[in-house]
């Protein structure tokens, strides 16, 4: 695992990134898969400055399906944040995600969580992302690595916003 070193004033101008999986494709394991996706940022101009843990999770809205994996990373870019969105998307293609019903299984969700402290409302990009500080399997891995990141809007950090996070609430470390 790597962890951010830098002062709290350098987590004002990172990227946030969240992802997701419950499906493993041709991989052994959804961490195997998640890996391997991050091993891929660097290339779509996404840096990895630090990377959490993978956290588990019961499926929702239908926890009968796969459990999930997730982590967060933190990225520096000199992207504009549609054109990470862009880099986000051609990733999860590269892994086989086919956007299809809400909420259904999936081999990789990369989400768009913040760039710095940009904040859009336009048609396919909302940041920050409008429902990340409610998802304990977002804020966990977020506070694990940048428990001083404060939400551009509501100005609470990543380690208060944990402790008030309801969707996912069964996430934990792995």
């Amino acid at each position: 695992m790597k962890f951010l070193k830098s002062g709290l004033e350098a987590l004002d101008e990172v990227t946030v990134i969240a992802l997701g999986s419950n499906m493993a494709g041709g991989y052994p394991s959804s961490e195997a898969l998640l890996e391997a996706a991050l091993a891929r940022f660097p290339g779509a101009r996404l840096p990895v400055l630090a990377r959490s843990g993978w956290w588990r999770s019961a499926a929702w809205p239908d926890p009968g399906e796969p459990e999930y994996r997730n982590g967060v990373a933190l990225v520096e870019t000199s992207l504009r944040p549609r054109a990470v969105l862009e880099a986000l998307f051609s990733i999860e293609r590269g892994f086989g995600r086919t956007r299809g019903a809400a909420n259904a299984p999936r081999t990789l969700d990369l989400d768009l969580i913040a760039c710095g402290r940009e904040v859009i409302d336009a048609p396919g990009l909302v940041l920050p992302h409008p429902r990340a500080h409610e998802r304990l399997f977002v804020m966990g891995p977020l506070a694990e690595i940048a428990p001083g990141w404060v939400h551009p809007t509501l100005g609470r950090s990543a380690a208060e916003l944990v402790v008030t996070a309801t969707v996912g609430a069964d996430a934990i470390p792995i």
